[in-house]
């Protein structure tokens, strides 16, 4: 099932809901897709909402629950990303705030980095879309100053070759439009 901008905030309205009646302050932060989709209106839908959350377990226990109130798919809203978060500062902006639940997203470049190194082997259309959507926000002219954001967030990750050359034709591409 896809997942639209105005689901994403009844779902994570229910979820703030939820950690109410329980007494919990929730924050979670959104990457991927719904992050897009909340910061650039940058896709129509997402099949999942990709996040971290604080406290973890209560989060998990609520985010289930949710999804059975609302018959989502296992996994609407999981933390699988949390393997490509990185360890160096980056800023986070609030996108929506609920009673209990605070939502806040990466800043662009943090976000470009994050996609850079998680850019599936088929390179599919969305992720080609979010790359192209974040190079021209930042207003990127090259491949050296994208691979400077990267490594300014994940300095100790390798950037193939591969992946470079992939950036090469996402910015030909970008600056065709």
């Amino acid at each position: 099932m896809e997942i639209t901008t105005d689901r994403i905030k009844k779902y994570l309205s229910d979820l703030s809901e939820e950690l109410r009646q329980k007494g919990i302050m929730g924050e979670i932060l959104i990457v991927g897709g719904a992050a897009m989709m909340l910061s650039f209106n940058a896709r129509i839908s997402t099949k999942d909402i990709d996040a971290v959350f604080k406290p973890e377990k209560e989060m998990k226990d609520s985010v289930f629950d949710v999804g059975i109130k609302n018959s989502l798919e296992p996994g609407w809203l999981n933390d699988a990303v949390k393997v490509y978060i990185s360890t160096e500062e980056f800023k986070k902006n609030i996108v929506l705030k609920f009673d209990n639940l605070n939502v806040y997203v990466p800043e662009p470049h943090y976000l470009l980095a994050m996609k850079i190194l998680s850019m599936r082997a088929e390179k599919t259309s969305t992720d080609i879309e979010d790359i192209r959507t974040l190079i021209k926000n930042l207003e990127l002219k090259s491949p050296e100053e994208i691979i400077d954001i990267v490594r300014r967030y994940y300095p100790r990750e390798e950037i193939s070759r591969k992946t470079i050359i992939a950036l090469e034709e996402i910015l030909a591409k970008v600056f065709e439009s």
